[in-house]
């Protein structure tokens, strides 16, 4: 094997499939980077068993990418994408010698790294369903943004662990729940799906995914199987396995009614919860109480060891009527940030019921957070 290619795409390449290489994988092989060099394509392929990730590059150019010999080989990721990274050159030769050695070098540097054989490497298909889901990047990046952080971190719920993404006909819901609070997305397909899907991704994998997610008119193809779903956009396949279970109905969680409906503009109500916030003891509850009294909504939050805060803002009220509700200022100001209108609505059931919080922008997006009782 043996190419001269233009840092930046090499680099870009690298960038993208390292996301699936893991330091602490037992497989020794699986802390490489697969280098596949056929006619005048490189394909580059990691994984750590639980995602991999494929890319390719295309010959089109020879001022970008030159091939002289074809071939394969597993280089170790790590020091091949700081190699790549801090060499200052526009190109970089790589060719491998004698089989397993890798010489990479340029007009002043030279490395020479051990490689390993590409028969070591596991067998890693990526096959494509001929039952595909299409969707743009733009949209599939704003469901991810807008609803993993709701995700939770402990394994022992491990479907809560994931993003639940729910496909009938043109519909795609997307949910995302700790128990204490809930993100939901509801987009419309640009074609209705041949089957119905009720999947659970894991929420690490698919952020990762939207990271390395092109131009928002890109498309990506959800390719779903039983145990694994294959996004593909491009030159770019990312494998990740399902989690298994059932999701909960979160339907059940959100309220059909509500007594209250407060509407407030959203970056004023932000930065009020997070000054308020300030004095909390607890990081991980940071309980504030928040108050309607009229046209004012009252914020508060005390701790004994530090002092107390209250801070007051005008709102606008559906009704007469007042609440008194206490709720994690983290939460809420996360929900918030899924938001990217001016004004948004709190919709309160109750004291001790799940508080909702809606756009009238964007009524595809809803969020709610349980409150917490302080008495």
């Amino acid at each position: 094997m043996k190419f001269t290619i233009k840092k930046d795409l090499l680099l870009d390449a690298l960038n993208k499939v390292s996301k699936a290489i893991s330091t602490k994988n037992l497989i020794p092989v699986l802390a490489g980077i697969k280098f596949e060099l056929k006619k005048k394509k490189l394909t580059l392929t990691a994984s750590d068993n639980d995602i991999t990730i494929q890319t390719s590059i295309e010959s089109v150019n020879e001022d970008d990418f030159n091939v002289e010999n074809e071939g394969s080989i597993i280089i170790q990721g790590k020091y091949i994408l700081d190699i790549v990274r801090k060499l200052p050159d526009k190109y970089i030769n790589i060719e491998v010698i004698d089989e397993l050695k890798i010489l990479i070098y340029t007009e002043n540097s030279e490395f020479n790294l051990n490689g390993i054989s590409e028969s070591e490497y596991p067998n890693i298909g990526l096959e494509e369903s001929k039952k595909k889901v299409n969707i743009k990047a733009g949209v599939f990046k704003s469901i991810v943004n807008q609803t993993a952080f709701a995700s939770s971190n402990e394994e022992s719920k491990p479907v809560l662990t994931g993003i639940n993404l729910n496909i009938v006909g043109d519909m795609l819901e997307c949910n995302s729940t700790d128990s204490y609070r809930l993100a939901r997305k509801v987009i419309k397909l640009d074609k209705v799906s041949e089957d119905n899907y009720n999947i659970v991704v894991p929420s690490h994998n698919i952020v990762e995914f939207s990271k390395i997610l092109g131009d928002d008119d890109d498309i990506v193809e959800l390719h779903i199987f039983s145990n694994k779903i294959l996004f593909k956009t491009g030159n770019l396949k990312f494998e990740s396995r399902l989690i298994n279970g059932t999701y909960p109905n979160t339907s059940n969680l959100l309220p059909d009614d509500s007594f209250l409906i407060v509407s407030t503009n959203l970056n004023d109500f932000y930065d009020v919860i997070d000054r308020v916030s300030i004095l909390t003891s607890d990081k991980e509850k940071n309980i504030v109480t928040l108050e309607t009294d009229e046209d004012i909504l009252i914020l508060r939050s005390s701790s004994a060891e530090i002092g107390r805060v209250e801070e007051k803002m005008k709102i606008t009220k559906n009704n007469s009527e007042n609440i008194k509700i206490s709720f994690s200022a983290k939460y809420m100001m996360e929900a918030l940030k899924s938001f990217s209108t001016e004004t948004v609505n709190i919709h309160f059931v109750g004291e001790i019921k799940p508080i909702l919080i809606k756009s009238t922008e964007d009524e595809t997006l809803t969020q709610l957070v349980l409150p917490i009782r302080t008495y």
